[in-house]
């Protein structure tokens, strides 16, 4: 069974396990259909989704060997920091523990001259973005959003605003009476740079049911997406695996998104988001749902995922807050070009359980890319070079605060 995954040369990699006489016929097949330049079907990713043993080191082989043909030998990383500006949220999803009434005594609201306290400190240790996100309080009105991201860019012109969620787009539009798009328009007048595409999930109805009620339906999220690409706002694009889903739902959801680019070209990185499953819910609450994805799950997401969205998203994430350092370090060996953000700050995978921190200093993530025998480059939101680091070229000169951030 595959553990580890050996950082060689993509293509020495690929010439071995493709050679190897224990990959199976299907396999090799669909493998050698891709580097020929063929989409990667939904029935021949499911198969993929599923591969074990020597049809998995093939799977990664050629995965790395697509991101080497595609994006190159690189590996970034960006500096930001998260500002989840409150836990209060009433919508109920079972896959959150994040959330909370108004009443609970951990409940937590930011004004915005916090918010922006937090982006400035943010700023003085060299972060180029806020990421924010945050539950739906019911006391929140609908220009809270843009006034936000004004007095953010009134004190830091230059810091990029990567904000508010598909679900936070619902929400704040219902709230100010708003149309999708004149919603986004407004923020975009006032300082949004770009979205996360989180609140994806599973993009398949019946499991989207059992995950949230539905509350944000798979045809609301694509509309949301798509109104802000044709407004000119990037967006990420995310999975969340590992619950009551499988190879079947995975495949169709990547499918869905590959349609999206196709059409709009707004998507700047695909971010596989495995379960955390120790304080949520749906783990504690319902039987047959599972503790998040195995190591192989993870392997094969990120792996199938580079395959599926080749030619149409470029950059493919490890999360390390959902996979740890140590396996998300790997990822780059199995289709990863990118590590993610530093954070600072990560509420939400640590409501869950999570076990891996909440912020990863660049020095640590330069130091895992090396480990890996890619070049570490340090990027903004839309993955233009901000710095490279080449052999002879130190990481220690990142501002940093010691004792971190409350």
């Amino acid at each position: 069974m595959t553990t580890t995954i050996t950082p060689l040369h993509s293509i020495d990699r690929l010439s071995e396990n493709l050679a190897c006489s224990e990959v199976s016929w299907k396999t090799r097949h669909i493998l050698k259909s891709v580097l020929a330049g063929e989409e990667l079907s939904e029935a021949n990713a499911i198969h993929l989704f599923q591969v074990d043993g020597a049809d998995l080191d093939a799977l990664t082989a050629t995965a790395d060997e697509v991101r080497r043909r595609r994006v190159g030998d690189d590996a970034s990383f960006v500096i930001t920091r998260n500002i989840n500006y409150t836990n209060v949220c009433y919508m109920g999803c079972r896959f959150c523990n994040f959330a909370k009434r108004k009443s609970d005594p951990e409940a937590e609201f930011f004004d915005i001259d916090e918010v922006v306290r937090r982006a400035q400190e943010a700023w003085d240790r060299g972060a180029t973005e806020v990421c924010i996100q945050g539950g739906l309080h019911p006391n929140i009105p609908g220009h809270f959003y843009r006034d936000m991201l004004k007095a953010i860019k009134r004190v830091l012109p230059d810091m990029h605003i990567h904000a508010f969620s598909p679900f936070e787009i619902w929400f704040g539009a219902q709230k100010s009476r708003l149309s999708y798009r004149d919603f986004i328009r407004d923020l975009v007048d006032n300082g949004l740079g770009s979205m996360p595409g989180t609140a994806a999930e599973i993009l398949d109805t019946e499991v989207r049911k059992q995950l949230t009620r539905d509350k944000l339906t798979t045809n609301q999220w694509v509309e949301i997406i798509t109104t802000a690409h044709e407004e000119g706002v990037p967006t990420t694009a995310t999975i969340m695996y590992g619950h009551i889903d499988g190879p079947e739902h995975w495949a169709s959801h990547i499918a869905l998104l590959r349609d999206i680019q196709k059409r709009t070209g707004g998507f700047t990185e695909f971010v596989p988001l495995g379960f955390v499953h120790y304080k949520t819910p749906l783990f504690l609450e319902h039987e047959g749902v599972r503790p998040g994805p195995t190591r192989l799950e993870h392997i094969r997401m990120h792996a199938v995922s580079r395959l599926m969205l080749d030619g149409w998203i470029n950059n493919i994430q490890a999360s390390w807050v959902k996979l740890g350092p140590d396996l998300a370090r790997q990822m780059l060996a199995a289709g990863v070009n990118d590590m993610g953000g530093t954070l600072m700050n990560e509420s939400i995978s640590r409501a869950a359980g999570g076990q891996h921190g909440q912020e990863m200093l660049p020095n640590n993530l330069v130091s895992m890319i090396r480990e890996m025998g890619r070049r570490p480059v340090r990027r903004n939101t839309l993955y233009e070079v901000v710095e490279t680091f080449n052999e002879e070229t130190p990481a220690s000169s990142f501002r940093h605060v010691a004792g971190g951030f409350a």
